[in-house]
């Protein structure tokens, strides 16, 4: 099968024999009434007519670079996630937890269904085949996504391995997630089509125990494209714990020493905290490389060895756009230069490409910005939204590695979590052991960011990055982490688990520590630790260098400013503690798990007697 396949609705032309697959695709016909199926192929040439639909409708622009790529812009009332309007939806709503917005699974459905009623008429539905992670595992996790957004399509074909391989791979009984995508906009007799169709209704609702995702309302990537958040970290997370893996919101890196040691590190940031910079790092050190295997989503199992391995599941990058520039991500703007990619809600320039603040130091004097209007370095607005995305695919990476598509995966040596926090937490704390390394990512704390709707600038916990990502309770999820450590081989099976903290400020308000290409320092000191190659002091929240342990050739930085960096402040983490109490009483006594109050504890006493009774007659942290 070379093209789409456009079918009459007895679906008759069907690229599969999957018996529940096709019954349920009839179902979903009945109920949404589309004036036409189309089962995707993921051909280039697909690729092409359905951006010239876009293009005839308005919704993309064809930019004159990169090559073969677009800009789209959204509905106002379309631009982030929507959390409000996102839901677990299982029997019991003790099973959600507190994190999570809960609807029961049959009245949820039943809302839903009302809501489906019709809701493709006029339109063309899509059914995409696709796999998350390599068609060459032993054990493909398969995804079927049906929508009638030409917009979702061409972008999942961008970040998912999809099409006609996925078809021929999961045969008449590979087990799929099922998900069921439509912007709410049904093309009635007499009604004009729009270039961004969406609902002022919006629903995000995951079914984890039937593994099963309704989206319905918005076009916006990470509502509408199921396969990232919906799938690879919601239902994944919750198949995971059913399975004995990690479905996590972290990127894979490859670092290759001077000494040609090869490492491979995980590490968990919110959105809009450097994650992307980090997996598409330019080291500063010299005789350092840095691969990349993904930036956003890692799955872990345990290998044979009995190490963590961690694989990518997706196939390209759906990074924010605002901040990212040659000074700050070169690999993501080479990246993007190789074309192929979305652009949505940025800046127009007058010569069709495409400008989003941080991209070049000056702006350019004139732009269309990205509500359709003029705009000049006078405005006193910006021009491309704070949640603007690119979308581009993986293998166009200059610093790709080999591995990112091997279904083995790659052993983790060190898992790092970090938030976006202007004072309390220190430029990096390793944990004392697993347990304890889970209690530092439970505890995890951010300011928000654009890339979901709310207020911005607002601290709140998000453990393990993963708060708005969980499928299941909390406390369950909590649980699940201290038993995969309990199920490793060895203890030094395990990776070493870091804390870390780009954004500390001093008194005047200024970033102590450089960040970008220059945090491969903090790196080198974690994977010189992993190697017992330098010291370390404990503080009360973990072990932190000693000063003068961090690399600094060829940095001009003031070493005064670093030693502030990497100090605990006592008093802000006693002010926090109360916080951390607030966090823990949310997720209930019944359900967050002895290891991790008791973790508590041991922070509170190292606090009261630091600094002279933070360790016992041993020497050992108290614990």
């Amino acid at each position: 099968m070379t093209t789409s396949s456009t079918v009459d609705l007895d679906l008759g032309f069907a690229p599969t024999s999957h018996p529940e697959l096709l019954i349920w695709v009839s179902e979903v016909v009945e109920l949404t009434t589309p004036d036409q199926v189309v089962w995707c192929d993921g051909t280039a040439d697909e690729w092409d007519r359905l951006t010239a639909i876009l293009v005839d409708r308005g919704t993309f622009f064809a930019l004159s670079e990169p090559a073969n790529s677009f800009r789209a812009i959204s509905d106002p009332r379309d631009v982030a996630r929507v959390e409000d309007r996102t839901f677990i939806c299982t029997e019991n709503e003790s099973d959600a937890g507190p994190t999570n917005n809960w609807m029961d699974p049959v009245d949820m459905t039943t809302v839903l269904t009302e809501e489906f009623r019709g809701a493709m008429a006029g339109r063309t539905m899509y059914v995409i085949g696709y796999c998350m992670g390599s068609l060459d595992s032993a054990e493909p996790k398969f995804g079927v996504e049906i929508t009638d957004s030409e917009y979702v399509t061409v972008s999942m074909r961008v970040m998912t391995r999809t099409g006609t391989p996925v078809w021929e791979r999961m045969g008449t009984e590979a087990p799929f997630v099922k998900g069921l995508h439509s912007m709410g906009a049904p093309l009635m007799p007499g009604r004009q089509d729009v270039p961004w169709p969406c609902d002022n209704t919006k629903y995000i609702s995951h079914f984890p125990q039937t593994r099963t995702i309704w989206s319905y309302g918005s076009g916006y990537g990470g509502n509408a494209l199921l396969g990232k958040k919906s799938f690879a970290l919601r239902i994944a997370s919750a198949m995971a714990r059913d399975e004995g893996w990690l479905a996590e919101h972290m990127l894979i890196l490859k670092l290759t020493s001077p000494a040609d040691d090869v490492r491979y590190i995980a590490a968990a940031f919110p959105s809009s905290c450097g994650k992307t910079n980090l997996a598409m790092l330019e080291p500063t050190l010299d005789g350092w490389t840095a691969e990349t295997i993904g930036d956003d989503i890692a799955w872990m199992r345990f290998g044979e060895d009995g190490q963590l391995y961690a694989t990518n599941p997706e196939a390209g990058f759906f990074g924010v756009a605002p901040g990212t520039g040659m000074a700050t991500n070169p690999n993501a703007m080479r990246t993007m230069a190789g074309g192929n990619s979305i652009f949505t809600n940025v800046a127009l320039t007058d010569d069709g490409g495409v400008w989003w603040e941080g991209m070049t130091e000056q702006a350019p004097d004139h732009l269309i910005d990205w509500r359709g209007n003029d705009w000049t370095p006078n405005a006193d607005t910006v021009a491309a939204h704070p949640n603007s995305r690119y979308c581009t695919p993986i293998d166009q990476c200059p610093t790709a590695a080999a591995e990112w598509n091997d279904p083995r995966g790659v052993p983790i040596s060190a898992i790092f979590f970090g938030g976006r926090r202007a004072s309390t937490i220190p430029l990096v704390t390793e944990a004392f052991d697993w347990q304890h390394g889970v209690f530092l990512a439970s505890i995890l704390s951010s300011e928000t960011t654009a890339a979901s709707t709310g207020s911005v600038g607002v601290v709140r916990r998000d453990p393990m990055a993963m708060l708005p990502f969980i499928g299941y309770h909390v406390g369950d999820y909590f649980q699940h982490w201290l038993d995969i450590g309990a199920r490793a081989i060895s203890p030094g099976a395990l990776p070493k688990i870091f804390y870390v903290n780009w954004f500390r400020r001093g008194d005047d308000g200024t970033f102590l520590w450089p960040g970008f290409g220059e945090n491969l320092r903090v790196i080198d000191w974690a994977l010189r630790r992993i190697d017992g190659l330098v010291d370390a002091v404990p503080s009360p929240l973990g072990y932190v260098p000693t000063s003068g342990s961090l690399d600094l050739t060829g940095l001009d930085i003031d070493h005064v400013d670093v030693d502030t960096a990497i100090t605990p402040d006592t008093d802000e983490l006693l002010a926090e503690l109360t916080l951390i109490d607030q966090w823990y009483a949310t997720i209930g006594g019944n359900k967050l798990p002895d290891a991790l109050r008791q973790e508590l504890n041991w922070l509170k006493a190292r606090l009261s007697g630091y600094p002279s009774e933070l360790t016992d007659s041993d020497g050992n942290p108290i614990r």
